[in-house]
């Protein structure tokens, strides 16, 4: 994956810009009868696309990517690229959308441009030909995954533009396929501009549009009365420029709607009017600027939210608030609202605690938390695949009937409203390509969310079905869970790759717990203080910056002042697929004896017989035994030599390996070398009676656990441990990594 961008840097300087050219043209017909664009936009050279299989970037962004590190002296948060002014309207009845949207937005780039680039996500479900629906066939064979409905007529969706202008000039536009994806795929865009906008110029489009929201599939949709309203207006693409996220030169980062990838946009200002029926109840980012305006059936609700990079809203018939307040250092006071269904009341107090908590842990571990306002929404069961999604200051949770404090149900609900209000930082405030880099969110947020729930003493206590009926109730920490399910054995693709480019959506969804899993040992090979130090740093750097994979690492190398302990995670696990296995192969002792057979001693050669030898070992024994009754099985007159020996089915990892002895003693002795084997010899008064890596369970990338220790009698207490582990993990699995 990493080759992309330094072949994308060449391609850049020796082909001055053209070689996407090509690519760019795989268009559909043109969708306005408008004149056609000005001889001056035609005649300018085209801007590339970031590359279709661009994935983690290897080389750090420059110092003034995005305009630099945010000293929290300017006049704005980010630096605010784009602006949306929408007003909307909800048919409830159709569940569409018609929007008027102004948008102007600032060239950064050191050249003028000719057309642009939007995203048009609605389009993912306007039918099977999509790049999204094309993808879900291939990478559900292969694998289980969220979004699997099937939609009949009348519950397809999409989004039309009605009407584009540039001043008072009407606007053609085609549909482009960066990616080389289906011809059929109308996901993204290409507006051609009446002028060009300047070098460092704004531009200023209106646009009339129709959003018509699927049945729920995915993220968005409405089902009943309940209307989650997502990705559902036309958004222009990222222009990246030379040192941002591995770029050489501008480049479009515009990349169709996949199957598994989410999203990417530059900060910004959205100023939103929604108007829905009065009995409705709305939820949207941002802060409501006044009480809604009401006329003839029909409420306005006014939106507004600098510094963001995205817009969605609920609006849902019968659904029910219960707000709360939150205060920290650092923070404004932060309005929490939970809009949910009367079904589902009981979810609701614990999706606000769960809320609160998670802005003084977040605040507290990474940085103050920006904004005004959180609203956590939870969807109807039948829509409940809008669950467990992220948008700036909105996410949408779980809903429950019933919530028993202590069970499955109570970590199942937190942990999605834990997730899903994390990913306002590593989504929302740093602003990472999840397109590209979805370790960056998912895998660094799951990550963050765990560290919480240790925090918080929260396991995962699967006391529910058949295993509570039988009194089987094992008790899970969040680590120990997410390294069952991380795929550790033989993943086939790096933690780097792209949301798109997998063997299956199941590896995209090894994703988080291989990034927390991987993220964990690397905590332990730095220390808890380096690492949140680096963490910390890492937040204040690149929020509102869109940092890079490469960026992580560099901050955490530096920071932590470990870079080689960094570079080995991420080369092997980050950009690589490297696995761990470790193992103990065996365990062999014997006493050390007097040994028969001639030896020359003072200028005289004397004779031991083995069998006079070993008549008096016997009697020494038999003397000894009498002398110590009490003594362990394994102690006796003569001293014992215990060889270990381990093995090495992977890449090498520092290991501490712990050798207990029948007296109860125990040596510890280091593996940190490249060795493919290695035997330990101990000579004692005891024979070894147990051998075991990481006795201390720091290393949770290593893929068998089971046979990092062994013992010279049969023990299967480790394997019925772990087994009725993995078994209770089944059942919080699928319904868990199905949420998120």
């Amino acid at each position: 994956m990493r080759r992309s961008v330094r072949k994308w840097g060449r391609l850049c300087a020796v082909a001055a810009l053209w070689p996407w050219l090509a690519m760019a043209q795989q268009v559909a017909p043109a969708a306005s009868t408008a004149a056609p664009a000005s001889a001056a936009s035609v005649a300018l050279p085209d801007i590339p696309f970031a590359a279709a299989d661009a994935a983690a970037v290897s080389v750090p962004s420059a110092a003034n990517a995005w305009g630099g590190e945010r000293s929290g002296n300017e006049p704005t948060l980010s630096d605010r690229v784009v602006s949306y002014r929408i007003d909307a309207t909800l048919d409830v009845a159709k569940h569409a959308v018609s929007g008027q949207q102004h948008m102007t937005w600032r060239n950064r780039s050191d050249r003028p441009l000719s057309k642009v680039y939007f995203h048009l996500y609605l389009n993912a479900f306007q039918n099977e030909g999509s790049t999204w629906f094309t993808e879900r066939k291939v990478l559900t064979a292969h694998g289980s995954s969220r979004g699997a409905a099937v939609l009949k007529k009348g519950e397809w969706g999409w989004i039309e533009l009605k009407q584009v202008k540039q001043g008072d000039a009407a606007l053609k536009w085609r549909f482009v396929q960066p990616d080389g994806g289906p011809a059929s795929d109308q996901t993204v865009a290409r507006i051609d501009l009446a002028e060009p906008v300047p070098a460092g110029g704004t531009l200023t489009l209106d646009i009339d549009f129709l959003s018509q929201l699927p049945r729920v599939v995915e993220r968005t949709g409405w089902w009943g009365d309940f209307n989650l309203v997502a990705q559902w207006f036309p958004k222009i693409g990222v222009l990246e420029l030379a040192g941002e996220r591995g770029a050489n030169a501008p480049r479009w980062n515009v990349h169709e709607f996949h199957f598994n990838s989410e999203f990417y946009a530059d900060f910004g200002l959205y100023d939103v009017r929604l108007t829905v029926p009065s009995n409705y109840t709305v939820g949207a980012v941002g802060k409501l600027q006044r009480p809604p305006e009401t006329a003839n059936g029909k409420s306005t609700y006014h939106y507004v939210q600098g510094d963001v990079h995205d817009f969605a809203w609920v609006a849902a018939k019968g659904f029910k608030t219960l707000d709360g307040t939150w205060q920290g250092p650092g923070s404004p006071q932060v309005d929490v609202r939970v809009i949910y269904p009367e079904e589902y009341a009981a979810s609701a107090a614990p999706v606000l605690k769960a809320t609160t908590d998670s802005l003084t842990y977040f605040s507290n571990s990474l940085g103050a938390y920006p904004y005004q306002t959180v609203t956590a929404v939870v969807p109807l069961y039948n829509a409940s695949e809008a669950g467990g999604m992220e948008y700036p200051t909105f996410f949408t949770a779980d809903g429950y009937a019933k919530v028993e404090p202590g069970t499955l149900t109570q970590y199942m609900l937190d942990f999605v409203t834990i997730h899903e209000f994390g990913h306002g930082y590593f989504y929302g405030l740093l602003a990472s390509n999840e397109f590209e880099e979805p370790m960056l969110d998912e895998g660094m947020n799951e990550y963050w969310d765990d560290r919480m729930l240790r925090e918080r003493g929260q396991d995962i206590v699967a006391a529910s079905g058949w295993m509570k009926r039988f009194g089987i109730a094992p008790v899970i920490p969040p680590f120990v869970a997410e390294r069952l399910i991380a795929g550790l054995r033989q993943p086939p693709d790096p933690l780097g790759a792209n949301s798109w480019d997998r063997l299956s959506s199941s590896s995209y969804g090894t994703v988080y717990a291989r990034t927390a899993t991987a993220m964990h040992d690397l905590e332990e090979r730095l220390g808890k203080p380096a690492l949140e130090r680096a963490m910390h740093a890492y937040y204040r750097r690149w929020r509102f910056r869109h940092p890079s994979t490469a960026d992580l690492r560099a901050t955490l190398a530096e920071v932590s002042g470990k870079p080689q302990a960094v570079d080995a995670i991420f080369d092997r696990y980050v950009y690589g697929t490297a696995q761990i296995d470790d193992r103990v192969a065996s365990i062999d002792t014997a006493e050390v004896l007097p040994l028969a057979g001639s030896m020359l001693k003072d200028g005289k050669r004397n004779e031991l017989d083995g069998d006079a030898l070993d008549k008096q070992a016997d009697k020494q024994r038999k003397d000894w035994d009498h002398a110590h009754p009490d003594a362990k099985p394994g102690s006796g007159p003569f001293p014992w030599h215990s060889t270990v020996t381990v093995r090495r089915d992977g890449v090498p990892v520092p290991q501490l390996l712990r050798v207990k002895f029948a007296d109860g003693s125990s040596e510890d002795v280091r593996w940190n070398d490249d060795r493919r084997w290695v035997r330990f010899d101990f000579t004692k008064p005891s024979k070894a009676v147990s051998a075991t890596l990481d006795p201390e369970q720091k290393i949770y990338l290593d893929a068998n656990k089971l046979n990092d220790s062994r013992t010279t009698k049969a023990d299967g207490s480790a394997s019925r441990r772990w087994s009725a582990d993995a078994a209770s993990l089944l059942q919080v699995f699928y319904a868990l990594m199905g949420s998120l």
